[in-house]
């Protein structure tokens, strides 16, 4: 008899991301005025490859939702980097970064992933965050209270848990001030519950992303702004620039596995600025944003 766990391969997880890809980009293409996105398929000359695709428009101005399935030798980099053995490797998932025209509707992260080795190794990864240029305490609630919701449905510790895990992951030490208001960040589950268990939750995750953001961009698309607005944004862009180049683990996973460059930095922005010692103005949204930018904060209520 084969059981639920056993039909559990590398390959149905990866299929299910690919079908996840088509979901959030039919998702976002709507948001978009039914814009379609432009979409590259490449190869791994090591083994493997995926889909990168991409969207511009009236309200995405950048935005990309990619779907990779890579293998083949380890690099050294990655096994001292994660202390694994020497072994083969398969790695899937999901990536979108998306930057908005409108100032008022916030950057969004997501990633969704699975990787193991030849020697039997695996785990699952992921997560959601939230890099408004302007916070706004009830977005915040609502897009960590869904957080929670859907974390909820698995494990109730999930979510105080990884909700700590991404404040401490997306920190910008360099500025002490997180990237944004967080979210969830989860990293090796493969411990804790069965495969097929782990795998339930990484597909609610996937599946919360439109619920989450499309909410937040409709309310805010069409808000208006000014210079002062576009401007506070590109300088938001900028720290979201920092800490993807000089942080993020999955940058740097990416780089070290020979992936496709283009693909690996369409998480940057189309236009971002750094202005020689910049300093907000008492009491303004963006002084208020910038003491939101911290550690521990409970959206939830």
């Amino acid at each position: 008899m084969v059981t639920l766990f056993d039909m559990i391969t590398k390959e149905n997880i990866a299929d299910w991301f690919k079908g996840l890809q088509d979901d959030i980009c039919q998702g976002l293409s709507e948001l978009n005025g039914g814009i379609p996105f432009h979409e590259d398929n490449w190869q791994r000359p090591e083994g493997g490859g995926g889909r990168t695709r991409i969207i511009e428009g009236p309200v995405i101005e950048k935005g990309g939702v990619n779907f990779s399935a890579v293998h083949g030798e380890t690099p050294q980099k990655i096994l001292d980097a994660l202390k694994l053995e020497k072994a083969d490797f398969f790695a899937t998932g999901v990536s979108i970064v998306l930057h908005s025209v409108n100032p008022h509707v916030p950057i969004i992260h997501m990633n969704v992933r699975y990787f193991e080795m030849s020697d039997g190794t695996y785990w699952f990864g992921g997560g959601i965050d939230l890099t408004p240029h302007y916070i706004r305490d009830e977005d915040a609630i609502f897009f960590h209270e869904t957080l929670k919701n859907a974390c909820d449905k698995h494990d109730k510790e999930y979510y105080p848990k990884f909700k700590k895990w991404a404040d401490d992951y997306f920190y910008i030490q360099h500025r002490e001030e997180t990237r944004g208001i967080g979210g969830i960040f989860f990293d090796r589950l493969n411990k804790e519950k069965d495969k097929d268990t782990l795998f339930q939750f990484v597909q609610e995750i996937g599946n919360t992303f439109l619920k989450v953001y499309l909410p937040i961009a409709d309310k805010h698309k069409d808000t208006p702004f000014t210079d002062q607005h576009k401007k506070w944004q590109k300088i938001r862009r900028g720290r979201y620039v920092e800490f993807n180049l000089v942080y993020d683990k999955g940058t740097k996973f990416g780089l070290d596995t020979g992936g496709r460059i283009e693909s690996i930095l369409m998480s940057l922005p189309k236009d971002a600025s750094w202005e020689y010692n910049f300093q907000t103005l008492q009491g303004s949204d963006e002084d208020l944003t910038l003491k939101k930018l911290k550690k521990g904060i409970n959206w939830v209520k």
